[in-house]
């Protein structure tokens, strides 16, 4: 079949190379794509978010299956447009989709499901919200209610500094409208963990799991950005505890939004936390994490064409269970220096052959272009170096050789990815 992938970034990168793996895949086209996404795809023009032009683009290249990646066309309703074309599409509806795009309506249906998660509050005054922290222990965790690119949750060491996150999110709107609303949350201790799950409307069935790491220096210290890197698998998550939490976490919301009317079709992404009264959700996200993915997908033996396929035309019951490569994998991230903040683009990337070289290491593109036959930085997170090998250990050390190989201008990573896996 020919599959068509919307997006640009490593989680795209990542999707098209395992699909070009796949048995029952012949042909992968991408659009925007990127420079690493064209090595192992054909590349298309479009906007992403605009249900028109994707709907368009899939009928011209006479798509079989639509892969949506970034949470952004999902929540524009780009899966909607694609149904009711007749495409069979790999994504949520723009409805059920508001599990990641809204934390408030993410919460109501763990609350409705029963699904374990921390005590919280919601609301769009900010004056509220301030009087609110009072039901709350520092540390503070206060949340944009809509998407933010991975940055709309502050950790708060104290009331004044909650207080000031309040602000910035509802009154100085420092996310936009994502902030008009925001959630306060009960502060979880412990690792957290991402369970990933596939679903076709009715089932759901774990894939593996992972665990990043959110903060932009070394230590867990610094903003929260999109992801600085991950590994998989997490050893504090075994096969018959996946399993109990995909029982427990990810069929009863499908089951949920299924009773509303929004049936859930796609990756559903759990993130949890281990706390020491058990795993409890933090929130959920509508498709692979990114850089998550870019250790999922090397890990899976399985046909990706045909899972994904079989969750589009709501027969994941039929399919086979997945199958994984027992090795690790690990994730570094290249970022542009001052990501999560303002940073320059258009620098010239060198060592990229080199690092495609190291045994067992794959780079996935997540912010570059092309200019006068030069891969330059195009985003704040600019490369995932992904590194495969039989331990957690191995692969980080792969990982890291591969992501020394590569330089460009501001360069920066963190160092401690996966050094300590019972943290992230």
């Amino acid at each position: 079949m020919r599959v068509l992938v919307i997006g640009g970034g490593g989680r795209e990168h990542a999707l098209a190379w395992a699909l070009t793996r796949s048995p029952s895949v012949d042909d992968v086209v991408c659009a925007p794509g990127n420079p690493g996404i064209a090595d192992v795809a054909d590349v298309a023009e479009a906007d992403a978010a605009d249900p028109a032009a994707v709907t368009a683009l899939a009928r011209r290249v006479a798509a079989d299956l639509v892969v949506i990646g970034p949470e952004k066309p999902l929540v524009a309703g780009v899966a909607d447009a694609l149904g009711a074309a007749g495409v069979a599409v790999f994504g949520p509806t723009a409805a059920a989709a508001r599990l990641e795009g809204s934390k408030a309506f993410s919460k109501d249906v763990m609350a409705a499901a029963g699904v374990p998660t921390g005590a919280h509050w919601t609301g769009t005054d900010p004056d509220l919200a301030v009087d609110a922290l009072d039901d709350f222990k520092p540390p503070y965790v206060v949340k944009a209610d809509g998407l933010a690119a991975g940055k709309g949750v502050r950790i708060c060491a104290d009331r004044v500094e909650a207080e000031e996150a309040v602000r910035a999110a509802m009154v100085e709107r420092a996310f936009g409208a994502a902030g008009e609303q925001v959630v306060l949350e009960e502060f979880l201790p412990g690792p957290e963990v991402s369970l990933f799950g596939l679903a076709d409307g009715q089932v759901a069935r774990a894939l593996a799991t992972a665990q990043d790491f959110k903060r932009a220096l070394d230590g867990d210290a610094g903003p929260n950005t999109g992801g600085m890197g991950a590994y998989s698998p997490v050893d504090a998550v075994d096969d018959d505890l996946r399993d109990a939490l995909a029982g427990d976490v990810l069929a009863p919301v499908v089951a949920e939004l299924a009773r509303r009317g929004a049936p859930y079709t796609g990756v559903l992404y759990a993130g949890l936390v281990m706390s020491p009264e058990g795993p409890r959700v933090l929130e959920f996200n509508a498709r692979f994490g990114d850089p998550e993915a870019q250790v999922v997908l090397p890990r899976l033996s399985s046909d990706l064409g045909a899972l994904l396929a079989a969750c589009a035309h709501g027969d994941l019951a039929s399919a086979p269970e997945p199958t994984w490569d027992e090795r690790a994998c690990v994730t570094v991230v290249l970022a542009s220096g001052g990501y999560p903040g303002s940073y320059t683009t258009g620098v010239p990337i060198e060592g990229l052959d080199t690092a495609a070289k190291v045994p067992g290491a794959l780079v996935f593109h997540a912010g570059t272009r092309v200019e006068d036959g030069q891969v330059v930085t195009a985003g704040g997170r600019v490369l995932t170096v992904s590194g495969l090998a039989p331990t957690v250990a191995q692969a980080r050390a792969t990982a890291y050789q591969a992501a020394d190989a590569i330089w460009f201008e501001g360069q920066h990573r963190r160092e401690d990815i996966a050094a300590d896996p019972a943290t992230g």
